[in-house]
């Protein structure tokens, strides 16, 4: 039996939040010493077949990811799919839907911060990201890596002593969250559409960062999303304390579900996630998340 450390959850720059090639996240996932990762970008599978070669080069098993922004009950929810087939027409399909709904969205959000008179623009934005619709963290660092936003004294705070932007999740926080200046409501695909669909495309339906500020999984929901078709839940994840470990283990068991860890690693954006830094991860994960899969 295959043995060794996986993290399943990890963000290349074909995420509009990453900062690391897939050939990149290879190299590093085989010094530090990861037999398997998954690299789950947001929304989209732009990482493959590039990364499944760097994998094969590096002689670590790159399992194909995505993780997909839904909504269930009002709040938003991350989703993810590991094994789905990359390069089907159903998967391209759910790639599609949720890209219009995200550029949407940020087209709506950059229009509200001019209206705050905060100097951003589009062309701006989609210079920087003109592939994957920009999330709202990527237009925070956008903003801020402009050095004339230094001198916006509402800015300020998002620097450090020497000058240096701050994580963008902190101006994500200020203004893009819900009663924030900025805000724009939540309009993404329905979490159990992308659950019901996961056996369509050959994947299982793991829920990323149960305990995540924006989630607030409760065991109420996990009734819900099992009877779905959840296959896994992600316990051991950058997002959690202890606390929320223990009682996201406890609801993994008691709903038969997979148990996974994922550091949920992009690089800049996070700067407290170092790679590799969720070592409860083992290949067993893998085995048992591959022994769900729908035997079509």
């Amino acid at each position: 039996m295959k043995s060794g450390f996986v993290d399943l959850h990890i963000h290349s720059d074909r995420s509009s939040d990453g900062d690391f090639s897939p050939d990149a996240l290879a190299r590093m996932a085989a010094d530090t010493g990861f037999v398997a990762i998954a690299i789950a970008d947001h929304d989209n599978v732009a990482a493959y077949p590039d990364a499944l070669e760097a994998g094969r080069r590096e002689g670590v098993e790159i399992i194909p990811n995505m993780e997909v922004t839904a909504m269930y009950d009002d709040r938003e929810f991350h989703c993810q799919l590991p094994f789905l087939a990359w390069d089907s027409p159903r998967v391209a399909a759910i790639v599609k839907r949720v890209a219009e709904l995200r550029w949407e969205e940020a087209r709506r959000r950059i229009a509200n911060l001019r209206s705050l008179g905060i100097g951003i623009s589009w062309e701006e934005v989609t210079a920087a990201s003109p592939d994957v619709a920009p999330l709202g963290v990527t237009i925070a660092r956008i903003l801020l890596d402009k050095p004339e936003s230094r001198r916006d004294s509402r800015l300020r705070r998002y620097y450090d002593e020497g000058g240096r932007p701050l994580p963008p999740s902190f101006f994500y926080r200020d203004f893009f969250l819900d009663g924030a200046p900025a805000y724009v409501p939540k309009r993404h695909i329905p979490l159990l559409e992308v659950v019901d669909e996961a056996a369509r495309i050959g994947a299982v339906a793991v829920l990323s960062h149960p305990g995540a500020y924006f989630q607030r999984t409760t065991h109420e929901d996990l009734v819900v999303l099992k009877d779905a078709g959840l296959a896994g839940l992600e316990v051991y994840t950058s997002y959690h304390d202890a606390g929320q470990v223990r009682f996201y283990l406890e609801e993994a068991k008691a709903f038969d579900l997979v148990p996974t860890a994922g550091s949920d690693f992009h690089g800049r954006v996070k700067p407290h996630v170092s790679f590799g830094s969720i070592r409860e991860g083992g290949y067993e994960m893998v085995e048992a998340l591959r022994e769900r899969r729908p035997s079509r």
